[in-house]
């Protein structure tokens, strides 16, 4: 265990899928690096389902928050602003299984939490000292999708289309588009230049302040 002497500026990054959570995330990642930035990707925890056949998987619901394994997630930013290091589960979407390898994540100044819910739960928000609501057209977020499944994950287009309009569509209105509410900073267009410059701007601020 790391002993740290101030707290962690912790940034929540959500969206529906595509909107471009991942292109903000990088983007403060690079523009201040992995010794000051740690990200911690809320899509590897998803439930662990070895106990379900390789059949049956696909067919689950991964678009509700309930397919997110909370209380880990929590306990690992818990100790991410305690100075540990965790060791984050690594989600393999071609087998809709956790992967038997893990992520190791070590403590840093800024800790980026990104997913399609990462505004959803109470005690995450609760942890955070900047909401980000990463606000995208559907049919853009549908496309990039598309693109993604295919050729990051191995889907047909036929599956992609599918699970869009049974859960992805659905859910994001229900569960993902009332968290914008939770948002300090609702990002439109997706991950445009200026509102990341802004948001650089602000965690350069906050790293400033740690110096001694």
């Amino acid at each position: 265990m790391n002993t740290i002497s101030f707290q962690p500026f912790i940034i929540g990054v959500a969206g529906g899928s595509g909107s471009g959570k991942s292109t903000v995330s990088q983007q403060v990642l690079a523009a201040f690096g992995a010794d000051m930035v740690s990200v911690v990707m809320q899509d590897d925890y998803y439930h662990d389902q070895t106990h379900l056949s390789p059949e049956v998987r696909p067919q689950q619901n991964y678009d509700h928050p309930q397919a997110f394994e909370w209380s880990l997630l929590v306990q690992h930013v818990q100790a991410l602003r305690n100075g540990e290091s965790i060791e984050m589960p690594e989600y393999d979407f071609t087998i809709h299984n956790r992967s038997n390898r893990t992520i190791p994540v070590k403590p840093a100044p800024v800790i980026v939490i990104e997913g399609l819910f990462a505004l959803y739960d109470a005690d995450l928000c609760d942890m955070m000292s900047l909401k980000i609501f990463v606000d995208t057209a559907s049919d853009i977020r549908f496309i990039r999708r598309m693109q993604r499944d295919i050729t990051e994950r191995g889907r047909s287009v036929e599956s992609v289309v599918s699970q869009y309009l049974e859960t992805v569509r659905p859910m994001h209105k229900q569960f993902i588009e009332p968290t914008k509410r939770n948002a300090d900073i609702i990002i439109p267009h997706g991950a445009n230049g200026p509102a990341v410059d802004m948001i650089t701007t602000k965690v350069a601020s906050v790293i400033e302040q740690l110096k001694p």
